[in-house]
């Protein structure tokens, strides 16, 4: 595991050289927020980089229910019973192994790893605009129904989950790229998922940190680079 610290943000990145799986903490004045909990494997050395820091995990936020960012959610409420845990109203149901689409939604399939066996249920459910600390909401379904990135509001660093990818070549989530095509398979809805990058950009982030790949500081240009690239494949 490789612990990459930019500003308050603090990757966690897993298989960094083959298979990036990236998990954050984002540090509060007294505790640590993780975004995210990477592979089953990870539990220990999630918590063992918590003490180096020296701050508690008191809570965690869930970007999106896919396999690869629950992984090692159980295994850290078994160890930190007192963590609060939180996840969009939507992705709720993902969480729980249910992929049945609503009936507002688009009728394509759920794609990536839905879990079937976790245990933790959550402790909030997250919709548009909710305060977790620093930490604000924001909606940016499309990798999966019910995804949400995070926008530290001290200072604009941008937690987005799977909404974008930065391994291979930064890009869209659906956007295909040969040196990293996973996200892309995994992706539900590829226009949604534009849509969503649209709205993250007018937040004017300072850094963008996603779930496979390096942070990005002052990511607007690339972002915008990503969005047309998406818009001409989409076309």
């Amino acid at each position: 595991m490789k612990m990459t610290k930019m500003g308050t943000v603090y990757q966690l990145s897993f298989m960094p050289r083959v298979f990036p799986v990236n998990c954050y903490f984002v540090e509060e004045e007294d505790s640590l927020t993780l975004i995210d909990a990477a592979l089953p494997y990870s539990t220990k050395s999630i918590v063992k980089a918590a003490r180096v820091i020296g701050k508690p995990i008191k809570r965690i936020i869930i970007t999106h229910a896919h396999g690869d960012h629950v992984g090692a959610l159980d295994g850290l409420k078994e160890l930190l019973p007192d963590m609060h845990v939180s996840i969009s109203v939507r992705d709720a149901a993902l969480l729980a192994g249910d992929s049945t689409l609503l009936e507002s939604e688009a009728h394509s399939p759920i794609r990536g790893g839905v879990p079937k066996h976790i245990e933790t249920h959550p402790d909030s459910l997250l919709i548009e605009g909710d305060r977790i600390g620093s930490l604000e909401v924001i909606l940016s379904p499309g990798h999966t129904p019910g995804s949400i990135s995070l926008i530290d509001t001290r200072n604009h660093s941008l937690i987005a989950g799977d909404a974008m990818v930065t391994r291979g070549g930064t890009a869209v989530s659906g956007t295909f790229k040969p040196l990293f095509p996973f996200p892309a398979f995994a992706t539900w809805n590829k226009r949604m998922a534009l849509e969503s990058v649209k709205k993250l950009l007018s937040f004017k982030p300072s850094l963008l940190a996603v779930g496979h790949g390096r942070m990005l500081e002052q990511p607007e240009a690339s972002m915008s680079k990503a969005i047309v690239e998406a818009e001409l494949k989409l076309q």
